[in-house]
């Protein structure tokens, strides 16, 4: 499984006195199992890419091959190209309907055409790969959860369908920090199990830190960079030209080398930059 995208363009309200190009010349490859954090200031293209790599949104020009099929292809179904990619929108809880959790999840299985007993495993299989107990949770009105508990069903929703690439929009937007780590926990579990590609946009630069194997920066609608995180994050003038910040660890580790302190220069996280400052302090004793 793989994701190609070639040279695609996108414009809202073409023709019209409003139209505004969204996306200009996009192009990158996303590998098997590969975990890649977007980022961008709000407005830059985010969302509208993410609504092309499973055909909510067609381009006005360009390529999009999913796993080897162009699904910007005239007669491709895009009933088969949304069950391979499942996309999870900002606040997904306020999608939840059914009367139980359990309904709620199967919802996506049942549409698959799937048999009762496969639905059930599914629905089993996704609340405890989100961090809920099954039996605690599936006769539950999701309407009496808490925020967190509803988004990780929302997103239970998706997992059941079992999509090999996964893409979410700003998962933690609105939680509090312990629903947020929850939340982060959770991505990179179900990461972790499913081994399918995961593509996550946010704000959050530590979380891009943490979990991506790739970034993408998006500015203006066009593709600004693309590399590692540690090639994206050494990049500080020129993503602060864009209105982002780099992670706090390698900020704090950037403020100290500044300062004389001769410390690696590559640390994108908290725990590396623990590491780095014992690994300092050991060498000066």
């Amino acid at each position: 499984m793989s994701i190609e995208v070639r040279n695609i363009s996108h414009i809202y309200s073409e023709g019209l006195p409003h139209e505004s190009v969204a996306l200009f010349d996009i192009s990158f490859d996303i590998a098997d199992g590969e975990f890649v954090g977007i980022i961008g200031h709000t407005g830059s293209g985010k969302s509208t890419l993410l609504q092309h790599l499973n055909g909510l949104l067609k381009p006005k020009s360009g390529q999009i091959v999913v796993g080897g099929v162009d699904i910007t292809a005239g007669k491709v179904s895009m009933i088969d190209v949304r069950r391979r990619t499942g996309l999870v929108f900002q606040y997904p809880e306020y999608q939840l309907f059914e009367e139980t959790v359990a309904k709620d999840v199967a919802f996506g299985p049942i549409n698959l055409g799937l048999a009762p007993d496969e639905i059930e495993k599914r629905v089993e299989e996704a609340l405890v790969l989100v961090g809920l107990d099954y039996h605690e949770f599936k006769d539950k009105s999701p309407f009496d959860l808490s925020g967190g508990e509803k988004r990780k069903v929302a997103i239970a929703g998706v997992i059941a369908m079992k999509p090999e690439v996964l893409i979410l929009d700003e998962p933690t937007a609105g939680l509090d920090p312990k629903a947020h780590r929850d939340i982060l926990n959770m991505i990179e579990n179900i990461h972790d199990h499913e081994k399918n590609i995961t593509i996550l946009v946010t704000h959050k630069m530590d979380d891009v830190a943490r979990l991506a194997d790739k970034v993408m920066v998006m500015e203006s609608g066009r593709l600004a960079m693309n590399g590692t995180p540690s090639e994206i994050f050494s990049r500080k003038e020129e993503l602060q030209a864009m209105g982002l910040n780099i992670p706090e660890a390698t900020e704090l580790i950037g403020d100290l080398r500044d300062c004389g302190m001769d410390l690696a220069d590559n640390v994108l996280t908290l725990e590396q930059a623990e590491e780095a400052l014992v690994h300092y302090l050991k060498d000066r004793n």
